[in-house]
This record gives structure tokens, C-alpha cells and sequence, in this order.
């Protein structure tokens, strides 16, 4: 099923910068879209907008959204490691916010998106000029266009803000936007195509900027609207997930963990996922980072081996409320590996518990193990064919986050607060055994968080004085929001909505260092390379 539900991932891997030849023998590949070469038909559609989407196959890859997300939050932390993982201080100052305009991850996850954008252009120019004449087609490929170029601006106005605003294909050096230019081009280019967007979600769709995809990424924007523009848009955030929701396209699916598995094509809580094949398109390689190359085998005998690396932040698992399966569903934790088993007779034990980001004692003493820290299993690949590729498609808008987004919405804006109880307990559901445990209250959601914030030490104790001085208003629903959502390239924008970004103290992540109180680490800073070639651009604030 998957290869033709995205045919696209065929042909975007050949579209991609960094590959000179596809060897799909089953498809025809043209290098160039012209009128001679190619008249279109419904089912070449996929083929001329492949190279808009296909970057989407890397941003999430090494070093790039994913980690740009997670890595400053809460949740996920790449700590030095027997064999490596300092990279240069890199992940270091991913948790601390110490980053610059050198930085790779927040350098990639600029340049990714005007690949997209550049590419979404060009064939919109071929195509409002005529060049490339579509016939029938051409209201709804200039709407899709529009959608998914208005997708990889989404991305940017949440990233870094101020930036380039291209909408023509052209080799005049572009000036900068402001965010508030960025996120009126995205709201107005949202809304203005969705009428002629596909409402069809099936195999045509999926992959695809359609009708559905494009209401949650304007659901995404108008929730995170207050933290764009200085001006909160809940009640359009609302109309958006109500628009998902009564639809009827969608559903919970009753196991949460199929929803991010190797075989989740099609799941019926995806509402716009990025997918992937292990032979077309697996440049995802998220089931790598996590467990040890040494200690691999209890899971499964790969091809390919593991890097272990990043794990999760004590604070967070502790978080988790008992009976709660989501633990167990996104963490991989206990014994993985008994020491009789063991060619090393080491074993392997997933341990909840971190020392510091460098395991380096105030002797100097360095005390790394591969064993600290519950690592993300969220993602499991196929044990039977798994390899360095990825096959698993990552959700990149689902359902939940509709019903999610109305009962935040709802709360904030003091309407139907038990209907919000109502849809979290819903979904909360799924992940209970016990149905008791399941079900929260209004004042559930309106209570402090359950992490317990402040700087850790060396046996993750809270350092006396460290702790937030205030609560997280709606801090209950902010926890399922963490919970519901781990590993899923959201965290830091949810901290950034509630406020606990650059206020709060966690694990070695301290408040007082570089000066994240002032905020500028909200968004990132333009590139140094960017600054030096485009004299139009400015800075961000603050670096």
C-alpha cells in the first residue's frame, strides 16, 4: 500500500538536491517539467509536486527539527556518552540554550524550508505563466502549492521569526519579513486556497497538503498565535479543531502505539504525515539515535547498528501518573539484557536516572554509562527487515491534536470547561487500564504541572532555590499536552505557550546561563552564513 499511497516519496527522492540518479525502474523520472516532456494527468499530479515536498523527508533527520524541538525542553537529553555525543558542546548548549549563529541544528531547520518553498515557486511560476500548462488541474495544484509552501513557512515563523519572504521564483536577493509579515502570509495563504484543496482523505491524499492538513496547520498557528503576534487567536484556533473533529474523517485509534509504527500508513488518527520506505525515501533515521550499539540484540538483530545517544530527562518520566501505558508505549526502560546474556556479562538495564550532561564529577572523574536514562522507543522499526532506513511515517498532524487544541482553547477561553475534562479524559482512555484512572476534572487541568521543576543534582535532587516560584496555569492540561505528545518535534512550542520555556529551571538547563531569562531564545538566530551573503538581513534580538 504504501508505495502508492506516496508516490510522491518515489519521486521525491529523485527530485532531491543531493541525489544525482533514482534507480525506481517502475517510474518515470523527468529532471525537468516542461510542456514538451509532460502533460499531466490527476495521477502525475504527485509527480509535479514532489520536489516541494520532498525536503520534508530530511528536516527531521540528524540535527534538524526534531532535535530543534526537543532538545531545549523538558524531555529529551543527549548527554556525553562513553562512545561520544558532545559533538563540540552541541547538545550541551541545545539544553542550555547556549546556541549561536553557527549552530548546525537551527542552521538546518532554516535552510531545509526554502528548499521546499523554492521548489513550490518554481512550479508555481511554470504554472500561472503557462509554461506548464495543467488544464483541469490547475486551480487545485496552485491551491496545493500555495498549502504546502504556506506549511514550510509555519515552520520558519515558529523557528526564527524574522525571515525572507519569497513567493516568486527568482535570483534577486530577497529582504527580511517581520513574524508578524510571516504569519499573516501563512494565515492568509491558508485560508485563501482551502476551498479549492482536496476533502478527500484516502490514498490520493495522504502525504498531500489537502483540505484537512491545511485547517490543522492553520489550527497550529492560531494556538501559538499569542507567542507569533502578541495576540491570542483562541477561538480561531477552536473553529479549526471543530472543523477537524465534526468532519468525521477521523478517529482515535485505539492503540496508541501503532500510531507511530513501522506499518502506520493509512492510521485513522493521521491527519498529514511525512512518510517514509525503507527503499524509496527512509533518510529518517530517528530508531538509531537511542539504544546501544552494544546492547542491541534483546531488541532485535538488525542489519544496521544503534548510536545511543539521547535519553530522557528524569524529571519528565517521573511525571508520568501510575497505570499510565504511555510510559511504557514511548520509553524503552528496565532490563533489556541480563548479564548472563551478555557476551561482556555487563547486561543492559535502562535506568531513569542522569548525572549531568557530561557525567563528569567535580573531580573530573568521568563516570558516562550506557545504561542512564530511559531512551525513546516510541518509534520502533520493523524487527524483521530493520536496516539503517526509516520505514515508519511521523505524524506530523494528527487527531489528537485537534481534540487536544479544543480543550485547551475551551479552558482558556472559559467555555464548556467539563466538555475539555471530558475530551482529555477521552483520549486518556486509550492508555488506562483503569477507567477511574483515566478520567480527570476541570480542576485537573487547571492545577500546577506534576514535573517537578528545578536545576538536578548529581543524584537528581532538586538544588534547594531552583525551583519555579510560580504555577503553570492550566498546568494539568500542559502535562497531557507533554505526556500525549513526547518525541513528537512539539515539546519547546508547548512550553513556550505556557510560559515555562525561559522561566523555569530543569535538569542542567539553568535560567541564569546565557541570559535565557530575556526570551530571545524563543527563536532562533539567522545563520551567520545567511547575514553574510544577504545584506537585508538583521539579526534576531538578543544574539
Amino acid at each position: 500500500m504504501k508505495k502508492y499511497i506516496y508516490s510522491i516519496a518515489a519521486f521525491a527522492v529523485c527530485s532531491m538536491l543531493t541525489l544525482s540518479s533514482c534507480t525506481n525502474l517502475d517510474e518515470q523520472v523527468y529532471s525537468e517539467v516542461t510542456e514538451e516532456s509532460f502533460i499531466p494527468t490527476e495521477q502525475d499530479a504527485a509527480a509535479l509536486l514532489a520536489s516541494a515536498y520532498s525536503p520534508l523527508t530530511y528536516i527531521f533527520d540528524w540535527q534538524g527539527l526534531f532535535d530543534l524541538q526537543e532538545e531545549p525542553g523538558d524531555c529529551v537529553i543527549t548527554p556525553t556518552r562513553p562512545n561520544g555525543w558532545d559533538d563540540g558542546g552541541t547538545y550541551r548548549r541545545m539544553h542550555q540554550h547556549g546556541w549561536d549563529s553557527e549552530e548546525w541544528q537551527p542552521w538546518n531547520t532554516y535552510l531545509t524550508p526554502y528548499e521546499g518553498i523554492n521548489s513550490a515557486n518554481r512550479v508555481l511560476d511554470q504554472v500561472e505563466s503557462g509554461d506548464l500548462p495543467v488544464g483541469d488541474l490547475y486551480d487545485s495544484m496552485v491551491a496545493e502549492l500555495r498549502a504546502i509552501r504556506a506549511l514550510w513557512y509555519s515552520i520558519l515563523l515558529d523557528t526564527h521569526g524574522n525571515v525572507p519572504l519569497v513567493t516568486k521564483w527568482s535570483d534577486e536577493i530577497p529582504t527580511q519579513a517581520s513574524r508578524q509579515e510571516i504569519y499573516n502570509f501563512v494565515v492568509s495563504e491558508l485560508t485563501s486556497v482551502m476551498d479549492n484543496l482536496s476533502k478527500e482523505n484516502d490514498g490520493t491524499t495522504y502525504g498531500r497538503m489537502n483540505y484537512w492538513a491545511a485547517q490543522a496547520c492553520l489550527m497550529r498557528v492560531y494556538l501559538n498565535a499569542e507567542e507569533y503576534v502578541g495576540q491570542a487567536h483562541w477561538q480561531d484556533a477552536l473553529n479549526c479543531a471543530n472543523t477537524i473533529i465534526n468532519s468525521g474523517k477521523f478517529s482515535l485509534c485505539p492503540d496508541y502505539r501503532s500510531i507511530f509504527s513501522y506499518d502506520n500508513e493509512g492510521n485513522e488518527e493521521i491527519i498529514f504525515a511525512v512518510p517514509y520506505d525503507r527503499l524509496y525515501s527512509g533518510f529518517h533515521q530517528q530508531h538509531k539515535w537511542y539504544p546501544p550499539k552494544a546492547r542491541q540484540s534483546s531488541l532485535f538483530q538488525p542489519s544496521d547498528y544503534f548510536w545511543g545517544g539521547s535519553c530522557a530527562n528524569p524529571q519528565f518520566i517521573n511525571a508520568y501518573e501510575e497505570g499510565d501505558g504511555r510510559l511504557a508505549d514511548t520509553w524503552l526502560m528496565g532490563v533489556q539484557i541480563a548479564p548472563a546474556d551478555d557476551p561482556e556479562g555487563l547486561g543492559w538495564e535502562c535506568i531513569n536516572y542522569l548525572p549531568s550532561l557530561t557525567c563528569f564529577n567535580e573531580a573530573g572523574e568521568n563516570h558516562t554509562n550506557i545504561n542512564w536514562g530511559y531512551r525513546v522507543w516510541k518509534y520502533a522499526p520493523d524487527p524483521a527487515t530493520a536496516n539503517g532506513a526509516w520505514g515508519n511515517d511521523f505524524p506530523y498532524f494528527r487527531y489528537t491534536e485537534a481534540l487536544y487544541t479544543k480543550a485547551e482553547c475551551l479552558l482558556r477561553l472559559g467555555q464548556n470547561e467539563q466538555e475539555a475534562a471530558d475530551i482529555v479524559s477521552q483520549v486518556r482512555a486509550r492508555s488506562f487500564d483503569d477507567p477511574a484512572k483515566a478520567k480527570v476534572t476541570v480542576d485537573d487541568l487547571k492545577a500546577n504541572t506534576r514535573i517537578k521543576y528545578g536545576l538536578l543534582d548529581w543524584d537528581n535532587n532538586i538544588v534547594p532555590g531552583t525551583e519555579p516560584t510560580q504555577p503553570v496555569q492550566f498546568g494539568g492540561m500542559y502535562d497531557e499536552w507533554a505526556i500525549e505528545f513526547a518525541c513528537e518535534a512539539q515539546r519547546r512550542i508547548q512550553m513556550i505557550r505556557f510560559g515555562t520555556y525561559s522561566t523555569y529551571n530543569w535538569f542542567n538547563h539553568d535560567i541564569n546561563l546565557y541570559n535565557v531569562k530575556d526570551g530571545h531564545t524563543k527563536i532562533f538566530p539567522i545563520p551567520l552564513e545567511e547575514l553574510q551573503t544577504n545584506p537585508n538581513l538583521k539579526q534576531n534580538p538578543g544574539y
